[in-house]
């Protein structure tokens, strides 16, 4: 669905289940999420399990070469503290980094993303601060430049999912996550958009 109208303005195994780091007030429930990095490619070497979000994951394992997500969608991140550039990976196998099209083997941190089931709904905005065209999707879409006339998208609203933005069309590229809120400017995902898709529980 998409709307267009004008606006005004291995070998060895750890694991790790910390406490439920929520905010006040969020409800989520990590029962059953895990993912397991491995040292080498092809689920070889030392592996580490990890059920929960992790802010540092290098006291773990010193590389990152291939990955099994076993339950939930998560957003892996290239620097501890949930910062550098993301790979956003759903419940399936990974035996090298370039299968999460990955760019070196380094992964520091990684989280479970929540709203990804139900409705998905997200506005891209010509300009800042929600202003300018605006458009609305429901859906995944692999080539946004053929709908968007402007060279960029400045800000955007999702009301309803989690969603990746891709730098380039046919879900190439950056990839950035983008849950549920406001964001008034593209210094919120660094890059263009090239694309967008749903996460969802498979």
């Amino acid at each position: 669905m998409l709307k267009l109208t004008e606006q005004q303005f291995g070998q060895k195994t750890t694991s790790w289940r910390p406490s439920h780091n929520q905010q006040p007030g969020e409800q989520f429930n990590y029962i059953n999420k895990s993912i397991v990095f491995y040292e080498d490619k092809n689920f070889q070497g030392h592996h580490f399990e990890c059920c929960s979000d992790c802010p540092e994951l290098s006291s773990h394992f010193s590389r990152c070469n291939s990955i099994r997500v076993e339950n939930g969608n998560w957003v892996l991140y290239e620097r501890p503290n949930y910062l550098g550039t993301q790979y956003i990976l759903t419940s399936g196998e990974y035996p090298d980094y370039q299968r999460w099209m990955g760019y070196n083997d380094s992964i520091r941190s990684c989280r479970v993303i929540r709203n990804t089931s139900g409705k998905f709904r997200i506005r891209l905005y010509e300009r800042p601060d929600f202003a300018g065209q605006m458009m609305e999707f429901s859906e995944d879409n692999p080539n946004i430049p053929e709908h968007w006339r402007h060279p960029e998208v400045h800000s955007c609203n999702v009301m309803d999912g989690a969603w990746v933005f891709y730098e380039l069309p046919n879900y190439r590229g950056h990839q950035h996550l983008l849950e549920r809120g406001e964001y008034r400017h593209f210094n919120d995902w660094r890059s263009n958009v090239g694309s967008i898709r749903r996460v969802q529980n498979l």
